[in-house]
């Protein structure tokens, strides 16, 4: 079985809808996803763009410890205050400087972002990672403990 990810407010390739840009309505999007492999304890889902004029891209959210159980997020799990997820589930600081979903906000007139959306099956209960972790430390925990992962795109450019 192959190991998908979707969401109900945009398909891969598309524009991210206005209700995850962070000046129109700064919700985490819907996400669910298929077709774990065997040995999934635990999920973790991240929004990157890779574009960011940062040399080392941007993190919008982090999510680690869903329980292996979940295979949704309903839209605007992300919320600062951790109440749309499930049980356990803990979420990393953005680049914004705060936990929760942050969203889109490239800078006018940069071009076109990407927003990366990725569900990795984890081979641990729990990641050793709290709401004051970075995106880079999310990421390293992951690096050791995925056994797959399963992304959507979306993009949106600032017009200023």
């Amino acid at each position: 079985m192959t190991f998908t990810l979707s969401s109900t407010g945009f398909m891969d390739g598309d524009v991210l809808p206005e209700a995850q840009v962070k000046a129109l309505g700064d919700a985490s999007p819907q996400l669910s996803w298929s077709g774990a492999p065997e040995g999934t304890r635990s999920f973790a889902v991240t929004c990157y763009d890779p574009d960011a004029p940062t040399g080392s891209g941007f993190w919008h959210w982090t999510v680690a410890n869903i329980p292996a159980v979940v295979t949704e997020l309903a839209a605007g799990a992300g919320a600062a205050d951790g109440s749309g997820l499930p049980q356990g589930a803990v979420q990393g600081r953005t680049d914004f400087g705060l936990p929760g979903f942050g969203g889109a906000a490239p800078p006018a007139g940069h071009g076109p972002h990407r927003y990366i959306f990725t569900v990795f099956a984890v081979d641990a209960d729990r990641l050793d990672v709290t709401e004051d972790n970075s995106g880079a430390v999310f990421g390293f925990n992951l690096h050791f403990h995925t056994l797959a992962k399963a992304s959507i795109t979306a993009t949106y450019e600032n017009l200023g």
